[in-house]
C-alpha cells in the first residue's frame, strides 16, 4: 500500500495532464486501484479548490478520451511534437515505477521468508532442548526453603560473553593481557560460581536475582567476526544455552534464582544486510530464553520472569530497577527518558554493553551502574582506548538505604 501511495504523487515536473496520463496507465497495470478510490487524491495533489473537485468519473474520461488518439496511433503522426516526446518519457518512467514496484515486492518476499526461517530456528532450538532435558535430565535439586527478605534484594549481574570467539591480546613486551574462547568462558563462569557461593553465605541469602544484560554470543553483528567464531550462530546459541542453563542448575543448590534478561546489538539478525534496527525482535537472545525457560521448567528453585519489553524489570526493597543492554549514549539521559516513557519513578538503571564499571549518581537512591563484561578486554575495546578487567557484579540493595554493598568480581 505504501507504494501505491508514493505513486499518486504528482512529481514537480509533471504538467496536469501528463499527471493524470500516469495514472491512468498505473491503474490499467494494477499499481493503483480503481479511479473512484483515488480521485480525492488527484484532487489534492493537483490543488484542485475543494469545492471544485472533479469526480472520478471526469478524470476518468479524460484518460479514455485521451488513450483512444493513442491506441489509434494518432500520436505517432507528429513524431517531433513535444507533446509526444513528453508522453513517451511518461511511458518510460511508468515502467521504471512498475519494475521498481516489482523488484520490491520480490525484496519483502525475500524477508517474509528469512521471518519464516527465523521463526523455524527458534523452533528447531526448543526441540534441541527438549531432547537434551530427555536424554541428560538434569538433576533436580532439593526444593530450598524461601524465606523472603524484602528488607535486602541481591541481585548478580553479568553479560557481555560473546560466547564462541577466541582471540588472543598481547602486550607491548609480547605479553598475554587477555586470551578469549568457549573453554576460557566456561573457566570464568565457574569462578563466578565459587564468588558467588561465599556472598551467598556470608550475606545469608535464600533468593539471588540473576541479571544477564545482554550480547551472549559474538559474531552477528559483522561479518569480519565470523573468522574469529569456533561454532557457527546457531551450534554457538545451542552450546551456550546448554551450559548457563547447566550452571545455573547448579546455582540453584545453593539459593532460589529469580532470571532475567535482556536481548543485546551482538546478537540481533541482521537479515538482508539489514542495518541496525530493522528486525529488533529477531533476536538470538529471545531463542537463549526460549531454551533456558524450557530446560529449567522442572527445577523447583528456578524462576525465569519474561518482561514483553526485553529489558529487566525489578523492585528491590522498595526500589524501581531497570536492565537494559546499554546500547545508549547517555546513561543519565536514558534513566530520566525511561521514567518519562513508563511515568514511573525508576531509581536504577544497569547496564552492560561498555564492557567496564562504572557509577553515576543522579539523585538520592537514584543512580545509572554499568557492568564490567565477561569477556574482557579485546581488540575492539583497544581500539576505543578502553580496558578493564572480566568481571561480574553482586548488588545489595536494602529497604530505606538503596543499594549499600557491591561486590565487584574480577574473573581475570
Amino acid at each position: 500500500m505504501y507504494e501505491k501511495l508514493e505513486n499518486l504523487r504528482k512529481l514537480p515536473e509533471e504538467k496536469k495532464f501528463e499527471y493524470i496520463w500516469r495514472i491512468g496507465n498505473d491503474i490499467d497495470n494494477g499499481i493503483l486501484p480503481h479511479w473512484r478510490n483515488i480521485s480525492e487524491t488527484i484532487n489534492k495533489e493537483l490543488g484542485v479548490p475543494e469545492e471544485e473537485y472533479l469526480s472520478e468519473s471526469a478524470y476518468r474520461k479524460m484518460y479514455q478520451s485521451a488513450k483512444k488518439f493513442y491506441d489509434e496511433g494518432v500520436f505517432n503522426l507528429e513524431t517531433n511534437s513535444e507533446e509526444l516526446t513528453q508522453l513517451k518519457e511518461a511511458i518510460t518512467e511508468n515502467k521504471k515505477t512498475l519494475a521498481k514496484i516489482r523488484t520490491e515486492n520480490l525484496e519483502i518476499n525475500k524477508v517474509y521468508r528469512e521471518m519464516g526461517r527465523s521463526e523455524l530456528l527458534a523452533d528447531r532450538v526448543i526441540e534441541a532442548a527438549q531432547l537434551l532435558a530427555k536424554e541428560q535430565p538434569f538433576i533436580s535439586p532439593s526444593p530450598l526453603n524461601i524465606i523472603q527478605d524484602n528488607k535486602k534484594t541481591a541481585c548478580l549481574c553479568f553479560g557481555d560473553t560473546h560466547y564462541g570467539v577466541e582471540f588472543t591480546v598481547k602486550g607491548l613486551y609480547g605479553e598475554v593481557i587477555n586470551s578469549y574462547s568457549p573453554e576460557i568462558f566456561e573457566d570464568r563462569m565457574w569462578k563466578l560460581l565459587e564468588k558467588i557461593k561465599e556472598i551467598i553465605v556470608k550475606e545469608q541469602l535464600t533468593t539471588l536475582n540473576v541479571y544477564s544484560l545482554g550480547d551472549e554470543l559474538d559474531g552477528i553483528l559483522r561479518m569480519g567476526q565470523l573468522m574469529k567464531l569456533r561454532y557457527g550462530i546457531v551450534e554457538s546459541t545451542i552450546k551456550y544455552s546448554e551450559f548457563i542453563c547447566l550452571w545455573l542448575n547448579e546455582l540453584s543448590k545453593y539459593v532460589n534464582i529469580r532470571y532475567q534478561m535482556t536481548t543485546g546489538n551482538h546478537t540481533q539478525l541482521r537479515m538482508l544486510n539489514g542495518k541496525k534496527g530493522t528486525f529488533e525482535d529477531e533476536n538470538m537472545s529471545i531463542i537463549i530464553k526460549w531454551f533456558i525457560k524450557e530446560r529449567m521448567k522442572d527445577n523447583p528453585n528456578f524462576e525465569l520472569i519474561d518482561n514483553e519489553t526485553n529489558m529487566i524489570f525489578d523492585e528491590v526493597s522498595g526500589y524501581n530497577l531497570l536492565g537494559i543492554h546499554g546500547e545508549v549514549k547517555n546513561m543519565e539521559s536514558a534513566l530520566k527518558d525511561f521514567t518519562q516513557i513508563y511515568n514511573i519513578k525508576i531509581n536504577y538503571l544497569i547496564a552492560g554493553h561498555m564492557h567496564h564499571q562504572k557509577e553515576q549518581e543522579v539523585g538520592k537512591n537514584t543512580k545509572v551502574i554499568n557492568i564490567g563484561s565477561i569477556i574482557g578486554l579485546d581488540n575492539y575495546s583497544l581500539s576505543l582506548g578502553k580496558s578493564a578487567n572480566a568481571s561480574a557484579t553482586v548488588l545489595i540493595f536494602e529497604e530505606n538505604q538503596g543499594k549499600s554493598i557491591e561486590y565487584s568480581i574480577n574473573l581475570n
